[in-house]
């Protein structure tokens, strides 16, 4: 195993494996400067990689990340805050635009900008110790608008932000937030043998799936089905879908 340690951020890569881990449990993951640079480092060192097939971003110590960090954000002046939201949008956006498939593992409270960087993933997994809340509104600012409406619908996103409630890791399954819930005792086990599935499937069809299924959701039907039509000429062309047939008989 690999281990590189980014300031705030640690990144781990096990054979086909990377995880990145938000590492300020003294400000309970807060999200700062500091950490926004961190975090867009590591996530252009696996972007990089055609070894990485599966990424996992996830949290040291008890909270996932308690939104933004407000200490530093009181002694900011406007335009300063303008820049350290601008960094955090291009660390959701870069999330989002990894090739391989990235899964969010929440272990604790996700505050805002930590329900924004979950939501920037391509799922959600939780143990029974995550909750996640969405307090913008309710602290007189503006925040995690966009996302949370294209995952869990206009309707609850809305209650959700007007109310700033607690939402716990079960009913966060119900509304379509998280995939699946573990309980806290399984929920180890149950990371590892997800992200070994997922790496040991074949990294370009992977890609592959997630490119064509992020373009054609924001597609017409009809474009849609040339993503795919594409993207199925690419794997006949690139010969590897033989040996995945082979493979699977």
């Amino acid at each position: 195993m690999q281990i590189l340690e980014l300031g705030s951020v640690s990144l781990s890569l096990d054979e086909n494996i990377a995880t990145i881990t938000l590492n300020r449990p003294e400000a309970r993951n807060a999200l700062n400067t500091a950490l926004c640079q961190d975090l867009h480092a590591a996530i252009r060192e696996v972007g990089a990689r055609q070894d990485v097939h599966v990424v996992l971003i996830r949290a040291n110590g008890p909270v996932f990340c308690a939104g933004a960090d407000l200490k530093e954000r009181k002694e900011m002046n406007e335009d300063q805050i303008r820049a350290r939201r601008i960094k955090a949008f291009a660390v959701y956006a870069a999330i989002e635009e990894l090739p391989m498939p990235v899964v969010a593992v929440v272990e604790g409270p996700a505050v805002g900008s930590g329900c924004e960087i979950a939501g920037a993933c391509d799922f959600i997994i939780a143990s029974q110790a995550a909750s996640f809340r969405y307090p913008e509104a309710r602290w007189g600012t503006v925040g995690a608008t966009q996302r949370l409406p294209r995952i869990v619908g206009r309707r609850i996103a809305k209650e959700l932000m007007f109310t700033g409630r607690e939402v716990s890791a079960w009913e966060a399954v119900e509304i379509g937030l998280v995939n699946q819930v573990r309980p806290n005792e399984e929920f180890p086990d149950f990371v590892m043998e997800l992200a070994r599935s997922i790496a040991a499937a074949p990294g370009a069809a992977m890609r592959s799936a997630k490119r064509t299924i992020d373009r054609g959701v924001d597609d017409t039907r009809f474009g849609a089905l040339a993503h795919e039509i594409l993207a199925i000429e690419e794997n006949l062309n690139q010969g590897t879908w033989r040996a995945g047939m082979t493979s699977f008989s």
